[in-house]
């Protein structure tokens, strides 16, 4: 089964954190990474830019609506992701416990869709 570990982030807290933190967390994320890959559980993943890079498209009116980014009125934001195959939601949720991301503000595991072909 693919599940999707949805790293939320804070960027406010993000933009006060030092560089050594900076450091500290990006290490953590790439142990996690490599532990991921070595367990040949990864299918992909990578960290977001801040929204500051971002868009959001919606459509009012039939009109199509771009906002850009940053997005000031979420305190959460998406700020990466994992793509896991594993095989139950227990074991998806085990590790997510262990993403560095859960410890710093929460992640979510959701299930992947899987269409017939």
């Amino acid at each position: 089964m693919q599940f999707m570990i949805v790293i939320s982030s804070d960027e406010k807290a993000q933009a006060k954190a030092t560089v050594e933190k900076h450091k500290e967390v990006l290490a953590a994320y790439m142990k996690y990474s490599a532990e991921l890959k070595s367990a040949g559980v990864m299918l992909g993943g990578e960290g977001l830019e801040s929204t500051a890079s971002g868009a959001r498209v919606s459509f009012k009116d039939g009109q199509r609506v771009v906002m850009d980014g940053p997005f000031t009125e979420a305190k959460e934001v998406v700020g990466g992701f994992y793509i896991i195959d594993v095989k139950s939601r227990e074991e998806a949720i085990e590790w997510a416990a262990k993403c560095p991301g859960a410890q710093l503000g929460g992640v979510e595991v959701r299930t992947v869709m899987t269409y017939a072909k």
